[in-house]
């Protein structure tokens, strides 16, 4: 999770619009929260949330204009913010409402889960990254990577480095070495799925 000037942590991922255009309106990237809230994914880590007994209100997913190219975060106490200004399509909103939501269940469900341990935010990210299809071969085509095997596995690493390093506790090899460290645990965890959708 990377922070922006406003404080919130965020995915640190790029999305495909931050290459291409200026995305949405914050009002245009709430309708498309909205819609995000209908799909099957996002409604059922809602669900896994609020019966592992956290609670997540009308205002714990909104819509901001971003300072820095990260698609969104999740700060522990304020919830989930997407950055308008990254989105351009549907299918960005999904993927980081997904990302952030995976991010919400592992701070609500992890015993004594600290942002600022290089290993839980690694482990957190590993699964995030997995979890969430971030890292599907045809995301990956538009980032511009074209590797077709083994292109997931890399991918997450890559991104799971990339978002650590932005934590200010984390420096590029505390980034390396705790998600070596964490890696089979935190990849072959699938909760609250029964296996990587």
């Amino acid at each position: 999770m990377e922070r922006d000037e406003s404080g919130a942590k965020g995915s640190g991922s790029n999305s495909p619009s931050a290459l291409y255009g200026d995305g949405v309106t914050v009002e245009e990237c709430q309708n498309m929260i909205k819609r995000s809230l209908q799909t099957p994914v996002v409604k059922f880590l809602r669900e896994s949330l609020e019966k592992s007994g956290c609670s997540i209100g009308d205002n714990f997913i909104t819509a901001t204009e971003c300072k820095k190219e990260v698609s969104g975060g999740y700060s522990r106490g304020l919830g989930i913010m997407v950055c308008s200004n990254q989105m351009s399509i549907q299918d960005e909103v999904d993927q980081v409402l997904i990302h952030e939501l995976i991010h919400a269940y592992d701070d609500c469900t992890a015993k004594n889960l600290d942002w600022a341990n290089c290993a839980h935010h690694a482990c957190s990210e590993i699964r995030a990254g997995h979890l969430s299809g971030d890292c599907h071969y045809k995301r990956e085509l538009l980032r511009g990577y074209l590797k077709i095997r083994g292109h997931e596995q890399d991918c997450v690493k890559r991104r799971v480095i990339k978002s650590v390093m932005g934590n200010p506790y984390c420096s590029e090899t505390a980034a390396k070495e705790a998600m070596e460290a964490v890696w089979d645990t935190c990849y072959n965890d699938t909760r609250p799925f029964d296996r990587a959708p």
